[in-house]
């Protein structure tokens, strides 16, 4: 009988741990951000400027060795020197370091820019362009989900660094060259006020092939009414953006809040290329692709998509992920069942790839000398 009792002792323990486990879990979210939570807003803590004129204040450079350039054979990217167009990449978040903002040469930050960012989104436009991507000095994720004004000044520190690194990449490209802007989540808030403030109806626009702006609260409102969306494959001189979700996404406390009375997001399908509500099937899907995996490779008719009236881009079907490590899993759990903001680049890799060599094209076309 003490065998029973022994069983009944562990059987208990065990329900026990089970029970700290679960809540734990549930409790996840409020223990983040007390523990992430960086208090008062002091602009004495900001980290120093980046010196644009410096590699290291950036991420990808041509004339850098870097995680931008990765590719397959059956895939391959353009040499710097070939590329007739360059991409201006703002990266997403990719610190969880407890401040409002963070140095760009923070060691695990730099790290995970390039594993996060430049390797598996940047990475994209290596095709069609020269890859261009800075650091800077990132706000906390809390800016985004939690407004507030700290939060803004945050961010605005941020984008101070963006308009500065675009002023760089202005002079170290030479005149006249097209281009494209890109970017993913913060990267997309900090890039759409880019375009809205230093690049559409400005000299520069006049060279602005596509606007990427992916995984972030993107609205006609917020870019401005007069930046058309973009509507076609060819199109150009127009935005792109989308956010992916699933039937089973539900709002959490990670969701970027958007302002007041915006109305539905941008929502461009990135297998049509179109900004209607036809649904696209996983046969049109070239290839998903996700580099931070043990073996990189083309995964063909891995999801379908189709825009929603709220904005959001609907995947009803899609393959099983490849395991990308702990981290990665961590996210994808964080952000809740079905929101795929994550891999948002990795889903449509080949389709977005192969866009944008086709909307630089357009491009020069439309701007070929007679």
């Amino acid at each position: 009988m003490r065998w029973k009792k022994v069983l009944s002792i562990v059987a208990l323990v065990c329900g026990v741990l089970v029970f700290l486990v679960a809540l734990a879990f549930l409790t996840l979210d409020r223990w983040l951000y007390t523990a992430l939570d960086p208090g008062p807003f002091d602009p004495s803590a900001a980290p120093p400027a980046p010196n644009y004129a410096e590699p290291s204040a950036w991420a990808a450079l041509p004339t850098l060795e870097d995680d931008a350039d990765v590719s397959l054979p059956e895939l391959p990217p353009l040499s710097p020197g070939a590329a007739k167009a360059d991409v201006f990449f703002v990266h997403p978040t990719t610190s969880m370091a407890k401040r409002w903002n963070t140095p760009i040469d923070d060691p695990a930050v730099v790290q995970a820019t390039a594993r996060g960012a430049t390797l598996i989104q940047a990475s994209v436009f290596n095709a069609c362009c020269a890859v261009y991507a800075p650091r800077y000095r990132q706000a906390s994720g809390k800016a985004f989900v939690h407004p507030s004004p700290d939060g803004d000044r945050a961010v605005d520190l941020a984008y101070t660094d963006v308009a500065a690194a675009f002023d760089a990449f202005l002079e170290r490209r030479g005149e006249g060259r097209p281009f494209l802007l890109a970017s993913h989540s913060q990267g997309t808030v900090l890039a759409a006020r880019l375009l809205r403030e230093k690049i559409w109806g400005k000299p520069a626009g006049k060279h602005l092939v596509a606007a990427y702006l992916v995984g972030g609260p993107i609205h006609p409102a917020t870019i401005g009414e007069d930046i058309p969306i973009c509507a076609s494959e060819d199109q150009w001189g127009c935005v792109v953006g989308w956010n992916a979700r699933g039937p089973r996404y539900e709002r959490n406390e990670y969701e970027f809040k958007d302002a007041p009375a915006t109305g539905a997001r941008i929502c461009v399908n990135p297998l049509t290329w179109k900004n209607d509500g036809a649904a696209a099937p996983a046969s049109q899907n070239q290839g998903a692709l996700f580099f931070d995996t043990e073996s990189p490779a083309v995964l063909p008719t891995f999801a379908d998509a189709a825009c929603q009236p709220d904005g959001n881009l609907w995947i009803s079907q899609m393959g099983s992920l490849p395991a990308r490590g702990p981290a990665s899993g961590i996210l994808l759990w964080t952000m809740g069942p079905d929101n795929y903001h994550p891999i948002e680049y990795q889903l449509f890799y080949v389709n977005l790839r192969k866009n944008a060599v086709r909307r630089v094209e357009a491009f020069q076309a439309a701007h070929a000398s007679p």
